[in-house]
């Protein structure tokens, strides 16, 4: 079994960068900028047409999405603090504008532009998330440290029915 802790690395946006990336009105990629692609791990080919919750990190809230489309589909522009979901399951921080991208007076797309968020408030991001997820009775974040051999068992078990130690641990919930 391939165990990976990478969802623990941090990717720090350097203050001199922008991410900056286009969607159409359904949230599919349609541009990246080099740094984008840079900072998720990706390339802008892997980007370029997949939904842009491809990088959707699950200590995200639901409602933040929600409030994100809502207010975008009015017309208004959103702004927040975004933690995404790198390539290689790491993460990193975002402060993303977003607005609409009008032609004719017709909405056509919505570009986004991101920039780095100071140490300090990712902590207090994460925890307001934390209370939020908690709240709305979404997935909540657990670290926890087993006993090696534990482990084992747990891994062998799953193997036995062909799951992921986390599916093999949630079916016995």
């Amino acid at each position: 079994m391939d165990i990976t802790f990478d969802m623990f690395i941090e990717t720090e946006v350097p203050e001199d960068e922008v991410i900056i990336s286009r969607t159409d009105l359904q949230g599919v990629i349609t541009y990246v900028n080099e740094t984008f692609a840079k900072i998720s791990g990706y390339s802008a080919e892997e980007l370029i047409g997949k939904p842009h919750n491809i990088l959707r990190h699950p200590d995200m809230p639901r409602s933040v999405f929600k409030d994100l489309w809502e207010t975008i589909r009015k017309g208004e522009n959103w702004s927040g603090y975004v933690k995404n979901m790198r390539k290689d399951r790491g993460y990193y921080w975002v402060f993303a504008e977003i607005s609409g991208v009008y032609k004719n007076g017709e909405l056509v797309e919505y570009k986004s532009i991101r920039s780095p968020v100071p140490k300090e408030k990712r902590i207090e991001m994460q925890d307001i998330y934390d209370d939020m997820r908690w709240a709305d009775g979404e997935n909540v974040r657990m670290v926890t440290y087993l006993p090696f051999e534990t482990f084992e068992k747990l891994e062998r078990a799953a193997d036995e029915k062909k799951m992921s130690v986390e599916a093999y641990i949630d079916s016995l919930l």
